[in-house]
């Protein structure tokens, strides 16, 4: 069986563009899964991400696995910290957030969620991100007490996404964060994809079709969905 990951990097070799929408647990009730899950389905959505910055764990379960009740599109958790970890999900982004120095998202949080993982099937894909600044302060950047990186740094920027995939990552992760005044600039996006060979996540501040299409040709292989489609279900309906 091709692994999740297989088949990113197939689409990146493809040139095949993915798309993710991102779902807060936290936001989520089970009575409204049925009718978000529809709305899925008729979006162009390849991966559903779940997870968000302040969830306790509750529930997850339950929420994924009435979800794949419903849409039987490959679920990726995003975890903000070892509890959010379900078997229940198909793999799991295995962050580590080297943007930043706290020590309890560069590692400590890996490490507590290592008996956890080892008791799922979950496939562990490892993670760079890189929280980008974005006009506000997010709920990354609250919660892990760590700084965004400057968008006029883009050099440095670079190098950490090098530093990322020469560490043994499998995905580089660009976030501007969830509610984001101003999503990752373009010029970002292109000079990490022309320094990386690994796939590329593009997530936060992304509130237009176009905006999504726009990312992609800066160089995305992934585009993250969640605020967005969180506001208005329709999203993908409107011309």
């Amino acid at each position: 069986m091709t692994s999740i990951y297989q088949e990113i990097v197939s689409a990146k070799v493809n040139q095949k563009k993915l798309l993710a929408i991102l779902l807060d647990p936290e936001k989520i009730s089970l009575t409204s899964i049925k009718p978000l899950c529809l709305s899925i389905k008729t979006s162009p959505a390849t991966h559903i991400f779940i997870g968000g910055s302040t969830f306790n764990g509750s529930n997850l379960d339950k929420i994924i696995s009435e979800i794949k009740k419903y849409c039987n599109l490959p679920i990726l958790l995003f975890p903000g910290d070892y509890k959010q970890i379900s078997n229940e999900a198909n793999a799991v982004l295995f962050l580590s957030l080297i943007s930043g120095r706290n020590p309890e998202y560069l590692i400590d949080h890996q490490i507590n969620a290592v008996p956890i993982l080892e008791k799922t099937n979950l496939e562990i894909i490892p993670t760079a991100y890189l929280l980008i600044e974005s006009g506000t302060v997010t709920a990354v950047e609250r919660v892990s007490k760590t700084a965004p990186l400057k968008t006029n740094d883009i050099e440095h920027i670079c190098k950490t996404a090098k530093a990322g995939e020469f560490l043994g990552n499998k995905l580089i992760y660009l976030e501007a964060g969830s509610g984001a005044q101003k999503a990752v600039p373009h010029e970002i996006i292109t000079a990490v994809s022309n320094k990386v060979n690994i796939p590329l996540i593009i997530g936060g501040g992304i509130r237009s079709l176009e905006a999504i299409q726009k990312t992609f040709d800066a160089g995305a292989d992934i585009v993250v969905i969640g605020t967005a489609f969180e506001n208005d279900n329709r999203f993908f309906k409107h011309d």
